[in-house]
C-alpha cells in the first residue's frame, strides 16, 4: 500500500512512518521545499502558499491512503491573536491542500485519515464523551470543527474520511509526558489545579496501531484515539509517582498556570476536563495493547 504522510517528522508521524515501512508499505513523506533531504519518496508541498510540486505527484502516481498529521503545536506558545491564527490556519490551509493534492492525483485515495483532537468536545467536567457527543465551546473546539470540515471535502472525491480525535499521546520522547518526566523523576511532579479534571491518554503504540487500523479497514467518520479508561489528573499524578517510586504531592495552582500561560490556553488545554472514550474504535473491533494508565506508563517508562 502506498501511504502519504504529512507531519512525518513529528512524534506521531515518525512512529507511524516507521511502522508502515517495517510492514512493507511504501511511504510518501510530504515535505516543505526547504526541508532537509529525507530518504524515500517525497512530495514537496507548501501549505502557506497553497502549492505543491506537480512533478512529484506525477512521479508518485497517487495514494492508497493519506494520513494528515501536520499542524502548528497547540500549546507551544501563549495564545496571542497571532498564535491563535497560526494554530487555526496551519490546520485549515494544510488540510485544504491535502484535498487539492488528492483531487489532482491520478486516482483518489481510498481513505484520508485526518488529524483532529478531543479538544473538539471542549471542557465538559465529568460528562462521559464519545463520538456521538456534541461539539464543545471555545477556541480549540472551533479549530477542530473547521479542521474536520476541511477534511470532509475529500469525501466528494470518493475517499473515506476518518477524523482522528486524538487525546494525550504518551511517550518518553515527545509530547506532554516527555516534558513532565524530568520533574516527576526529581519528585517535583504533582497535580495541576484541583486535579479533578479528566484527561484521556493513549500510548504512542496504540495511537499508531489505531491509525493503521483505520486506513487498513478504510473506516470513515470520527474516531476518538484515546485509551478506554480516562483518568483524573490526580489519579494520573499518583500513578506517575508510583511508577517512578517518587513522591508526587506537589500542586501547581490554577492561578499560577493562568498567569504563566494565559487564561485561554490554561483553561482550554491544561486544565480542561475531557472524559473521552473510544466508542467507535472499539465498536470497529480494535483492541488496545495499553487500555489504562498503569499499562501505558509501564510501556512508556520501559523505554525511557
Amino acid at each position: 500500500m502506498r501511504v502519504g504522510v504529512t507531519g512525518a517528522s513529528g512524534l506521531i508521524g515518525s512512529a507511524l512512518t516507521r511502522a508502515l515501512t517495517e510492514r512493507g508499505d511504501e511511504v510518501v513523506r510530504f515535505v516543505r521545499p526547504d526541508s532537509a533531504r529525507v530518504e524515500g519518496l517525497t512530495l514537496r508541498w507548501d501549505p502557506r502558499r497553497g502549492s505543491f510540486d506537480e512533478g512529484d505527484l506525477d512521479r508518485i502516481g497517487g495514494f492508497d491512503a493519506v494520513v494528515h498529521l501536520a499542524g502548528q503545536g497547540v500549546a507551544d506558545k501563549r495564545w496571542t491573536a497571532e498564535q491563535r491564527y497560526e494554530v487555526l490556519n496551519s490546520r485549515i490551509a494544510s488540510t485544504s491542500l491535502v484535498v487539492e493534492i488528492l483531487r489532482a492525483s491520478k486516482h483518489a485515495a481510498a481513505v484520508l485519515a485526518s488529524g483532529s483532537a478531543i479538544g473538539y468536545y471542549g471542557s465538559r467536567g465529568d460528562e462521559l464523551l464519545d463520538e456521538h457527543s456534541s461539539a464543545g465551546e471555545g477556541f480549540l473546539a472551533d479549530v477542530c470543527m473547521h479542521w474536520e470540515a476541511a477534511a470532509l471535502e475529500a469525501s466528494q472525491l470518493g475517499s473515506a474520511v476518518a477524523t482522528l480525535r486524538t487525546g494525550i499521546v504518551m511517550s518518553a520522547v515527545g509530547g506532554a509526558l516527555a516534558r513532565q518526566l524530568p520533574l516527576f523523576r526529581l519528585g517535583l511532579g504533582g497535580r495541576l489545579g484541583t486535579g479533578r479534571q479528566w484527561l484521556s491518554p493513549i500510548s504512542l503504540d496504540d495511537e499508531v496501531r489505531a491509525i493503521l487500523w483505520v486506513i487498513d479497514h478504510r473506516l470513515s467518520g470520527p474516531f476518538n484515539l484515546v485509551a478506554p479508561e480516562p483518568v483524573t489528573n490526580a489519579v494520573f499524578t499518583a500513578a506517575m509517582g508510583h511508577a517512578l517510586h517518587r513522591p508526587s504531592v506537589t500542586r501547581v495552582p490554577a492561578f499560577a498556570l493562568r498567569a504563566i500561560l494565559g487564561s485561554q490556553l490554561a483553561n482550554q488545554a491544561i486544565l480542561a476536563s475531557q472524559r473521552v472514550v473510544p466508542r467507535a474504535l472499539s465498536d470497529s473491533g480494535f483492541d488496545f495493547v495499553h487500555p489504562d494508565i498503569s499499562s501505558i506508563l509501564r510501556a512508556v517508562l520501559s523505554r525511557a
